[in-house]
């Protein structure tokens, strides 16, 4: 009898309402009027692929409930974009393993080394960051004439590899920085040298900083115009990016052509980005680069 009165004398809380501010408003309409404009752009580019060129100039803004494919049957046998897509895969992939190579010894020196000249190194490594690469064309375009890379895929690799290497090598040291010192003791004592240290030992454990490396490289690779046009500009070495450059000038009039190049352009990068974007967020907590 007296369980049943305690149960019934059971206080009930009133459930905490959670208080809607302005600041949180005011967010949300931020956000939404961002996410807005950076979405609506890329629906307006693919539906505008659907639609024939004049229908792109007559009303750009409605919805092609008719859509044509004549523009994507132009893309990959007027223009050629398959070419255009696997050179861009050839450059931006090789330079992203040349980057994770060098890159990646180069850390491992930096990080767990202490020699005379090191703050130098990483002073040096630092200020590079501050150069534009603008005022790096003209001496390694004349580099490229010598060597006799221009309109070749080196002439494009090895200045992409060039360009992101400080990058690399600053986030990849400062996460080796972060392992413990027993790890390595304990590999010597089992009896790794110090490439077979690197390469089961440090390499399996930095990998979130390979992994957000590597995106970063092949996306800013990429996505790289201004080398493209100057370093190649033959058809049969022409990134896709480089394509794009060139709808416009000779088939300037045909803007669901160029509609449809763009989307083929940007939505294969759109797709990997979602699949790997849980590497970026993770590269850029733990890969961060420690002074």
């Amino acid at each position: 009898m007296q369980q049943e009165v305690v149960k019934s004398q059971r206080v009930v809380r009133p459930v905490k309402s959670k208080k809607f501010s302005i600041g949180s408003a005011f967010m949300y309409v931020i956000l939404t009027a961002w996410a807005m404009t950076t979405i609506y752009p890329l629906f307006w580019i693919v539906n505008n692929s659907f639609k024939t060129s004049r229908d792109v100039m007559n009303n750009s803004f409605k919805i092609a409930f008719d859509p044509v494919m004549i523009n994507y049957e132009n893309a990959f046998e007027r223009i050629n974009i398959g070419r255009s897509y696997i050179n861009s895969l050839i450059m931006s992939g090789s330079a992203v393993l040349l980057v994770l190579l060098f890159g990646g010894l180069a850390a491992y020196v930096l990080s767990r080394f202490n020699f005379k000249g090191k703050r130098t190194i990483y002073s040096i490594l630092y200020a590079t960051l501050l150069i534009p690469a603008f005022a790096t064309v003209v001496p390694v375009y004349e580099i490229l004439i010598k060597t006799s890379l221009v309109n070749t895929y080196p002439g494009l690799i090895f200045p992409q590899t060039a360009g992101n290497l400080t990058f690399a090598i600053l986030v990849i040291a400062g996460y080796m920085a972060t392992i413990p010192k027993e790890l390595e003791e304990a590999a010597f004592i089992d009896g790794c040298n110090r490439w077979q240290m690197f390469v089961k030992l440090f390499v399996p454990i930095t990998r979130p900083a390979f992994a957000s490396v590597s995106i970063f490289v092949f996306l800013w690779s990429y996505n790289d115009l201004f080398s493209a046009l100057i370093f190649v500009n033959k058809e049969n070495v022409r990134p896709i990016v480089a394509l794009l450059n060139e709808i416009s000038s000779q088939y300037g009039t045909d803007f669901g052509l160029m509609a449809t190049a763009v989307a083929l352009t940007v939505i294969p990068v759109l797709i990997i980005y979602l699949f790997i974007s849980k590497f970026i967020e993770k590269g850029l907590t733990e890969g961060a680069v420690k002074g």
